[in-house]
């Protein structure tokens, strides 16, 4: 039996990570939990985001709570896979706790991301959309252990999803399962309560589709791209090739 792991994911909104969650969810010896902070996040911040309350009203606002769940892998599972938004990790959360997960950065083009997030809300600050925490929490992990945290790009996975899924199985130190690569269409048990409003488009997903020609970005978003565009290359300059 492989050895008991859990594994945490840090990404932005709008990047695939829904998918990824499908991904991993798919294998039979993975359990998955959706973005764990989001309650705790609403409730310190007050943000209004859609569904706020019934966010808050069905997760978990204790930020350490959380973190003990989140080193707790179930029994049912060898893995414990963890979906988690990089601006949920709110500075005043300790990140010590993080150097008992095997975590990975999950990331996508600013311009993809926010011609996507402007669908769902119109004036996205840098704070929204996770670049500048992303990159921090990188550097902190980096720097807490010695060693450089697996990177992925959407596009990447994408364009090669096994290739690129294969490697990052090699980088966490567990086994690859063909079973990533492809999921039944529907909503999950273990879906937020928030897939009401964000999931749409992975609800009729089966897999991995091919990357999308770029979207227009709205004019006034261009000045945000440009400020999340640093904190982008800093990751993309370690993510895993799809080649």
């Amino acid at each position: 039996m492989s050895e008991k792991t859990a594994i945490a994911m840090w990404s932005g909104p709008r990047n695939i990570s829904t998918a990824m969650m499908r991904s991993f969810g798919n294998r039979t010896d993975t359990a998955v939990w959706d973005e764990p902070l989001y309650a705790h996040y609403l409730a310190h911040t007050g943000l209004n985001h859609p569904m706020h309350n019934a966010v808050i009203d069905a997760g978990e606002t204790d930020a350490g709570k959380v973190i003990e769940k989140c080193l707790t892998i179930p029994d049912r599972a060898t893995h414990w896979f963890q979906k988690h938004m990089t601006m949920h990790m709110l500075p005043h959360i300790p990140l010590d706790w993080t150097t008992n997960l095997r975590n990975f950065f999950l990331i996508r083009r600013p311009e993809a991301v926010l011609a996507s997030y402007h669908d769902r809300r119109a004036d996205p600050t840098v704070e929204d959309v996770g670049f500048r925490r992303q990159a921090d929490l990188f550097d902190a992990m980096a720097q807490r252990t010695g060693t450089a945290p697996p990177v992925i790009d959407s596009d990447a996975v994408l364009t090669a999803p096994e290739t690129v899924l294969s490697r990052l199985c090699d980088a966490l130190g567990i086994p690859f399962d063909p079973a990533m690569l492809s999921w039944p269409p529907g909503g999950r048990a273990d879906d937020g309560v928030w897939a009401a409003h964000w999931y749409g488009s992975v609800e009729t997903s089966t897999g991995f589709a091919a990357p999308r020609a770029p979207r227009p970005l709205p004019e006034h978003l261009r000045p945000l791209a440009e400020e999340c565009r640093p904190y982008y290359d800093r990751l993309v300059a370690h993510a895993i090739p799809a080649d």
